[in-house]
């Protein structure tokens, strides 16, 4: 049953992530990000304070991959958006549901974004962090966990910014779930990385799920494909693979040429039935206005920057995308929503359309389990889920703050030569500890909080 509640306040800080190589995808290289640590206050009607919290890596020259644009001005566009959500957001006094408060903000929040030059998927960045922490708080007031929370619809989603569907569809989908308890892990091979390093991934992690990017030149990914399925194939595992080209294809012509390539040599033929789908192929400002056609017959292709807004996977899906990415930072209305969508046209026939696991910037802490429980929730079994192995552990964190995640998650983290991490065995992520009150966390926001105001640590903002 949904509880209404009041937005009492919303405060961030940064923490600075350094990674212990540079990661390469599309056109841009990372070596470093800051990490958001968000938190919200709230008060339900019969006047319980709560806090909640959430975090996500601003990750430069994705949300927006303008190329007049420094990696620092897109991440200063987050921080802009992160800010009119918040105006926005306490602006709306009255009691609401969690859901509530999103819609009656979201369209004001996109508009006022654009008016200053910020695209659709960096203007939903703000409200997306501040939904998350409205939703822990809610939960940890009603003492109830994640999974029986979006069970029950606690925070009243309904179809109000979904014209195409209904409120009893919603509800149906939320109580039909079974949340997973463990998570497959796809490892993710950016180009930079080396290719004969996945034969000691899979030895010491399990992992048969791997993630490969691409580069947008059909010639020069073919042939790294071609290494990466040969070395694939010589492990003797059963491995299953998905390719992701951050919208560096600029045309549908070479995307087709990326196509005939995959489909025209001999040694790509246990490696094709290995191919789940190819992900975000084209920019965003061609995704909807390019059918993909025969490309979209032979590959199973999904959307994840071109959404920005509910009406993507609709979209999309007539233009021939079988599927969309579901991604915290993107908002959990909108994963909700699309999971909807895909249930429903998949039990009627009318497309075989599905939800993908992508996000290999969750770091360790509150940012990969309130995701990875998202995922769980709607029975997506694996996703990229690996941030940690181009970061390691719980960089810029407290001591305390992660002996806190360690004892509140055993099964997730373990400590091994001196840093805690994410425990993968068997190629999975044990989940178990993330039913527990709140949204997938068993440590305190005020002790996060807390801990993250020091000059060491910490940027204000």
């Amino acid at each position: 049953m949904a509880r209404r509640l009041r937005i009492a306040s919303i405060d961030w800080f940064e923490r600075p992530v350094e990674f212990r190589g540079p990661f390469k995808f599309g056109a841009v290289t990372v070596t470093a990000a800051s990490q958001l640590f968000l938190f919200a206050e709230i008060e339900t009607e019969d006047g319980h304070r709560s806090l909640g919290a959430t975090a996500e890596l601003m990750v430069p020259k994705w949300f927006n991959k303008d190329p007049a644009l420094t990696p620092d001005q897109t991440v200063e566009q987050l921080r802009r958006a992160l800010t009119i959500a918040r105006d926005a957001y306490l602006s709306h006094r009255q009691f609401d549901t969690a859901f509530g408060h999103h819609a009656e903000e979201h369209a004001a929040v996109l508009q006022t974004c654009a008016r200053e030059g910020i695209p659709g998927l960096a203007a939903a960045f703000g409200p997306a962090e501040i939904d998350k922490a409205i939703l822990d708080a809610l939960l940890r007031a009603c003492r109830r966990d994640v999974f029986s929370g979006l069970k029950d619809n606690i925070a009243g989603l309904d179809a109000r910014l979904t014209p195409d569907l209904d409120d009893g569809v919603i509800a149906r989908y939320l109580q039909s779930r079974k949340p997973l308890a463990q998570m497959l892990v796809r490892h993710t091979v950016g180009m930079a990385d080396p290719v004969d390093q996945l034969a000691s991934i899979h030895a010491q992690t399990g992992c048969r799920y791997f993630k490969l990017k691409l580069s947008g030149d059909a010639s020069t990914d073919t042939e790294r494909l071609a290494e990466i399925a040969g070395t694939l194939d010589a492990i003797g595992m059963d491995y299953r693979v998905t390719l992701d080209a951050n919208e560096q294809y600029g045309s549908h012509d070479a995307l087709t040429a990326l196509g005939e390539g995959l489909r025209s040599r001999a040694q790509f033929g246990n490696f094709l039935q290995r191919l789940l789908y190819v992900e975000q192929p084209l920019p965003r400002d061609l995704t909807f206005g390019t059918p993909l056609g025969e490309f979209g017959k032979s590959f199973a292709v999904i959307v994840d920057e071109g959404e920005s807004d509910y009406d993507a996977f609709p979209k999309a899906v007539a233009l021939g995308y079988r599927g969309i990415s579901s991604k915290a930072c993107k908002g959990i209305y909108k994963s909700l929503i699309n999971g909807a969508r895909a249930a429903l046209w998949s039990g009627n026939g009318a497309a075989h359309a599905f939800l993908a696991g992508e996000d290999l910037t969750c770091q360790a802490g509150l940012a990969v389990q309130q995701d990875t429980a998202l995922l769980a929730f709607h029975g997506v079994g694996h996703s990229e889920r690996n941030g940690h192995h181009f970061v390691g552990g719980f960089p810029s964190t407290p001591g305390d703050e992660v002996q806190a995640f360690l004892d509140a998650h055993p099964d997730l983290y373990e400590e091994r030569d001196g840093e805690v991490r994410l425990a993968i065995r068997g190629g999975a992520l044990a989940i178990g500890s993330l039913a527990q009150p709140g949204y997938a966390s068993g440590v305190d926001p005020q002790a996060i909080r807390d801990g993250g105001v020091g000059p060491e640590a910490a940027k204000a903002l």
